[in-house]
């Protein structure tokens, strides 16, 4: 097999321990060069991890020979640009969620790489991370029986004072991720339902700032309708007094509870009976889909997250968000 050589665009903290050592660590995979705007952390990540060489300039990236393969590790805000420089330049594109900072921008995605004849893949590494494929092999073989419904929690403290005072932190900051921490952090959560149940088909929902600490939507209630004729609802409130987040897909014969950020046991709930299976996370989450990509560019399977699923949780953030935003430029707040 052939060995896929990267190029990595952004070398941030996501890029630390979470995707940036898979592509060095996956089989028949190697990470040739990365990019950071400030030259001096681009080069102190290439010493660290070992990589070649380090660029300040993304066309350094995009356009050299001796790399295959893209990964965008950036902010949502650049993400579509950078992934229409690299549809240009024939290369194939791996890019961070949020996909981009709305719907339109990742059709426009995904037709640049449709139009160039380049794969482009989507960070949603849930899709290939034991723990998750555990849920869905519970579901597939029958230990809950039909699902009727999945049910989504997800309540957290805000932010202590001194971290929004000043500049604020990019994730709720709408300039540079999208939206707040629900555009942010959930679209990980329906995108993994778009994988076990298909795409949404509508969507009904609230959204407000209530905190009034920041701009975005702080607080979400929605419920939602999959192709598939299984129901969804949520809540989550990111100005809480706790903090407690899960997920419950409910059957005709039990349920099963699963967290969506940490690697708590699976519980499998039937009548008065309760199984915990513990499933650990990899030290490099996004290793185990770099994998599925390295093997896709070598011929060798499917990466489970293209570029059309990856559009998908974009466009159910935006119904739900929708109504709130344009309240919120009607305001101007």
């Amino acid at each position: 097999m052939k060995t896929i050589r990267w190029g990595m665009i952004g070398c941030g903290d996501v890029a630390e321990i979470k995707s940036g050592p898979g592509f060095y660590k996956a089989d028949h995979s190697r990470l040739v060069a990365v990019m950071r705007r400030d030259g001096a952390l681009a080069a102190d990540y290439a010493r660290r991890h070992g990589v070649a060489r380090w660029h300040d300039d993304a066309d350094a990236i995009i356009h050299a020979t001796d790399i295959d393969a893209v990964y965008i590790a950036t902010l949502t805000d650049s993400h579509h640009d950078y992934t229409l420089r690299c549809a240009a330049a024939g290369k194939p594109v791996y890019v961070e969620k949020p996909m981009a900072m709305n719907h339109a921008q990742c059709v426009a995605m995904v037709a640049a790489c449709r139009s160039a004849d380049v794969p482009l893949w989507v960070g949603y590494y849930r899709r290939a991370l034991p723990r998750f494929l555990a849920v869905r092999d519970l579901i597939a073989n029958g230990a809950i029986g039909p699902v009727r419904m999945v049910i989504a929690h997800q309540f957290q403290r805000l932010p202590a004072s001194e971290q929004l005072e000043g500049k604020l932190p990019w994730r709720i900051d709408p300039a540079l991720s999208g939206g707040g921490f629900f555009f942010e952090m959930v679209c990980h959560a329906f995108d993994f339902f778009d994988f076990l149940f298909g795409p949404i088909e509508s969507v009904r929902a609230f959204a407000a700032n209530q905190a009034r600490a920041y701009r975005p939507e702080d607080v979400v209630a929605a419920s939602y309708r999959f192709a598939s004729g299984v129901y969804g609802s949520g809540a989550w409130c990111f100005a809480a007094d706790f903090e407690e987040e899960y997920n419950e897909i409910i059957g005709a014969n039990g349920r099963i509870r699963f967290s969506t950020y940490a690697a708590v046991p699976i519980r499998l709930i039937r009548g008065s009976s309760v199984e915990e299976i513990p499933i650990g996370d990899p030290p490099h989450v996004h290793q185990p889909l770099i994998q599925t990509i390295v093997d896709e560019l070598n011929g060798e399977g499917r990466c489970p997250s293209p570029r059309d699923s990856g559009a998908r949780p974009a466009w159910v953030m935006g119904e739900i968000l929708k109504e709130f935003r344009a309240a919120s430029a009607g305001t101007g707040s």
